[in-house]
């Protein structure tokens, strides 16, 4: 098992599967009906034994609650960490109220997050029948993230982090909106895999957390919770407050990600 043939069954699986698309059966919108959901995705692979995962204990990061590669599987080598771009249509979809989310967008923000640990999964069963370990952290019984940690406090972190994950292992750096800018830009999803496959780290291509950010400020214009600034950053709480609204409106959905469209880091690496 190499990076390529995860990579393939990744591609394939994506591809073919149904479940990354809209049916009518499910369907919020006629216009939605057989919408697809993901693009082709990238990957990057990064080691276990990284230390930057260490650093992500330190409480101005993430804090002691977030769980090594180790931690999650002892035997663990490589982390694997992929980036599922948006198709165009769930994008454009959400360009044109830029107050509630769209149906193309609430579609992508729930199905299209049952479709992604779907696909971690699927990997997760060819490296398990390859005859290697492998946990996928989001999906394991462990774990937690904001108020269902298991003090009951509100951090808006987990013990686990799919974006600092992907900054670790190459995918990308952070914008202002705290969201992770890849070469496929920030609009779309993020997942990962522990293995104790061994394959080599791919080399960071930055050096700064925030390199890529262009610091245009247009997801600040974007937000309609006026939950960013440029001087701050993004207030999770505010943020927070405004998808609880949107949960109450479109039931069983929720959704935003207008800090994800109509910036220049919709879909590419911004030029400063």
């Amino acid at each position: 098992m190499d990076k390529q043939t995860l990579i393939k069954i990744a591609e394939d699986f994506i591809e073919h599967s149904q479940d990354n698309y809209i049916s009518k059966e499910i369907a919020i919108s006629d216009n939605v009906v057989g919408m697809r959901i993901y693009d082709a995705p990238i990957f990057a692979f990064g080691s276990a034994d990284d230390e930057y995962f260490e650093q992500l204990k330190q409480p101005s990061i993430i804090g002691e609650h977030f769980l090594h590669p180790k931690e999650w599987l002892p035997e663990g080598k490589t982390v694997i960490s992929f980036f599922l771009p948006f198709n165009e249509e769930v994008k454009n979809g959400n360009k044109k109220d830029m107050s509630w989310p769209s149906a193309e967008w609430l579609h992508a923000r729930i199905e299209g997050q049952a479709f992604l640990i779907k696909l971690c999964n699927k990997l997760k069963s060819e490296l398990l029948k390859a005859g290697y370990k492998a946990v996928v952290p989001s999906s394991d019984e462990r774990f937690w993230s904001n108020t269902d940690s298991p003090n009951g406090e509100t951090k808006f972190t987990s013990n686990w982090s799919e974006r600092h994950a992907a900054f670790i292992c190459g995918l990308g750096t952070f914008g202002l909106s705290k969201g992770l800018i890849t070469q496929r830009g920030t609009a779309g999803r993020f997942g990962s895999i522990i293995t104790d496959l061994e394959l080599s780290p791919d080399q960071r291509t930055y050096k700064d957390i925030y390199e890529y950010c262009s610091d245009c400020g247009k997801c600040v214009k974007n937000c309609p919770s006026g939950a960013i600034s440029i001087e701050n950053g993004k207030d999770h709480a505010i943020c927070s407050k405004f998808l609880e609204q949107t949960a109450e409106i479109f039931k069983p959905r929720y959704g935003c990600g207008k800090c994800q469209i109509n910036v220049p880091c919709e879909s590419r690496i911004p030029t400063r």
